[in-house]
C-alpha cells in the first residue's frame, strides 16, 4: 500500500481508503461479513475509513469504532459526517443555514458520532452537505474552532454535492477547513478545473468518492440491469441515466489493458492525480478488498492510456435523480 500526505494535517493516509456507506442497516450476519472485510483491509494497509451518521443512523459508525478497538496497535484514521438538520441530501440553494447546520445541531451530532465510535476524538469530521451560500456565516466557523479546541475533532472538512465541485470553494477559502470530499473518477474530472488547484495551493486534503460512478465503472451494469426493491441505485439509475451510463462505460472497454478489469483501470486513473490524498471505494466483500487494495502498487497507468481516458470526461449537471 502506498501512502500520501493528507494536506496540512500531515497524516500519512493509504491512497486506497474505505467507504463505509454500504455497511449501514444490515442484518447481524452482514455485520460479521463487514467486520471481516474491514479487518482484511487493515491487514492490506488501509488506514483511512470514511463513514457518516446518515449511514444507518450511526450503525456504520459503530462498526468503525469496533474496528479501531480490534486494532489498538495501528493508527486508523476515522472520518465521519454530520447530517444536515433537515436530513435532506444534497443541499439545495433554497435550504437555509438554519435548516442545515446550526451550532447546536453540529455539536449534538458530533457527540452522537463520538458515542457511536466509542472515541473521545474523531480525526476528521465533515459537513455531509454543503452550499456556498452559507460560507460567510460565522457560526459554523466558530463551531469548528470550538470542536478543535475541545479536542473532540482533529480536523474538519466538507463533502460537496454531486457534479458541483465549485460549490464549496468559497468555504475552503475561509481557511477553516482541512479537507474536502468530492466525486472524482474517469467520467467526473471537473474537480481538476478549480477545486484541485485551490486544494494544492491551500494544502487541503482531498478525498475522492464514488470512484466507480456508483457502479458504472465496474463494467458490470448493462441496460437490462435492475436493482432490488429499496436499493438506492434503483432511484439513481433511472432509464435516462442507466442507458447513457452504460454507453459511456462501453466506450471504455476497448481501452482496458489485457489482464486488467475496468474497475482496476478506474482506480488506477485516480492514483494518477497527485492532488488526491485518498479514494474511498465501498468494499463490502473480502474479494473487493483484495482487488481494490492491490492497485496501490505505484504503477498507475501508462501515460498514453491516462491521456486517452482524459478524453472520456463526462460533464453532467445535477438533476432530480442525481441526488
Amino acid at each position: 500500500m502506498k501512502y500520501r500526505r493528507f494536506g496540512r494535517t500531515n497524516w500519512k493516509v493509504s491512497e486506497v481508503g474505505y467507504g463505509m456507506w454500504g455497511m449501514a442497516g444490515w442484518t447481524e450476519s452482514d455485520d460479521a461479513q463487514s467486520a471481516k472485510s474491514l479487518d482484511l483491509a487493515v491487514e492490506n494497509g488501509v488506514n483511512f475509513f470514511d463513514t457518516a451518521w446518515g449511514y444507518g443512523e450511526g450503525h456504520s459508525e459503530e462498526l468503525l469504532g469496533q474496528l479501531v478497538r480490534r486494532h489498538p496497535d495501528k493508527k486508523l484514521y476515522t472520518a465521519s459526517k454530520i447530517p444536515p438538520k433537515n436530513f435532506q441530501w444534497p443541499a439545495k440553494p433554497d435550504y437555509t443555514f438554519e435548516d442545515s447546520y446550526p451550532t447546536s445541531h453540529v455539536m449534538e451530532y458530533t457527540e452522537k458520532t463520538l458515542k457511536n465510535l466509542g472515541l473521545e476524538q474523531i480525526d476528521l469530521m465533515q459537513f455531509h452537505t454543503w452550499d456556498d451560500g452559507w460560507s460567510d456565516r460565522e457560526e459554523w466557523q466558530r463551531a469548528i474552532e470550538d470542536l478543535k479546541r475541545s479536542g473532540k475533532v482533529a480536523a474538519m472538512g466538507i463533502s460537496v454535492n454531486r457534479w458541483e465541485p465549485e460549490n464549496g470553494i468559497k468555504a475552503l477559502k475561509t481557511g477553516k477547513l482541512d479537507a474536502v470530499q468530492v466525486i472524482y473518477n474517469i467520467f467526473d474530472q471537473n474537480p481538476e478545473d478549480e477545486l484541485f488547484p485551490l486544494c494544492d495551493e491551500m494544502d487541503i486534503g482531498v478525498i475522492a468518492r464514488v470512484p466507480f460512478d456508483e457502479g458504472t465503472l465496474t463494467g458490470t451494469i448493462t441496460k437490462e440491469t435492475t436493482f432490488p426493491e429499496g436499493d438506492w441505485r434503483g432511484t439513481y439509475f433511472v432509464p435516462e441515466n442507466l442507458n447513457s451510463s452504460v454507453e459511456h462505460a462501453d466506450a471504455l472497454r476497448p481501452l482496458i489493458p489485457e489482464g486488467m478489469t475496468m474497475a482496476e483501470m478506474a482506480l488506477r486513473f485516480i492514483t494518477m492525480n497527485k492532488s488526491v490524498a485518498t479514494m474511498i471505494p465501498g468494499m463490502r466483500k473480502a474479494r473487493n478488498v483484495l482487488v481494490n487494495t492491490a492497485i496501490s502498487d505505484g504503477k498507475g497507468l501508462s501515460p498514453a492510456l491516462h491521456q486517452e481516458l482524459k478524453n472520456h470526461r463526462w460533464d453532467r449537471k445535477p438533476t432530480s435523480w442525481s441526488q
